[in-house]
């Protein structure tokens, strides 16, 4: 058992190029290199970032528990990323707030960028300006950086259920999402309309 598409080192980088090309094509198709549709899951009069984003990671745990169970992927085999507390607190703040007042995440401030919006290539050099800054300081902060390391953590384990019980309860939360959300912009929505 191993990986789905097997390629050498030189065609891994055209692979990749190609499913970078078509991930940029569908963020766009999604309207995700507007950074007002952005934005608008903070505000409440949009949600469709949050229900295709809830929609991705739901077809990626659909898929990957339907080739676990058919033994044509090795879950082993996935790297998952260490687990830091205080670390990824401060840094999913740090995201948030970069997400709000800049209006894109990382991702779709490229997809916007390559379709020339002035405002994502500025939120580009930003990202540019906080690596450089981030590398330089380093040492400064470099043990809160690393403290708190709990190891690759997956969310069923912790929580002590199987993975299937966490999917379906998953599968559950993401419709109930996709209602609420629903509910939402559309009070929203009306108050915005009165005036």
């Amino acid at each position: 058992m191993g990986p789905i598409f097997n390629a050498s080192d030189e065609w891994s980088y055209v692979v990749a190029l190609v499913i970078g090309i078509f991930f940029g094509l569908i963020l766009e198709s999604a309207g995700f290199s507007s950074s007002r549709k952005l934005a608008g899951v903070f505000y409440g009069y949009d949600f469709v970032v949050l229900r295709v984003f809830f929609m991705a990671a739901l077809t990626a745990a659909v898929g990957l528990a339907f080739f676990d169970y058919f033994d044509l992927i090795d879950l082993s085999k996935i790297y998952v990323n260490p687990y830091f507390i205080g670390p990824t607190i401060v840094g999913g703040v740090i995201m948030g707030l970069g997400f709000i007042i800049g209006g894109f995440c990382p991702g779709t401030s490229a997809c916007a960028a390559a379709i020339g919006k002035i405002d994502a290539m500025i939120f580009i050099g930003g990202i540019v300006i906080g690596a450089i800054i981030f590398d330089v300081a380093y040492p400064l902060y470099s043990e809160f950086y690393e403290s708190g390391n709990k190891g690759a953590q997956l969310i069923y384990e912790v929580m002590g259920i199987s993975k299937e019980w966490f999917l379906l309860i998953f599968v559950v939360f993401a419709i109930a999402v996709f209602y609420i959300t629903a509910y939402i912009q559309k009070l929203v929505s009306k108050n915005v309309n009165k005036y």
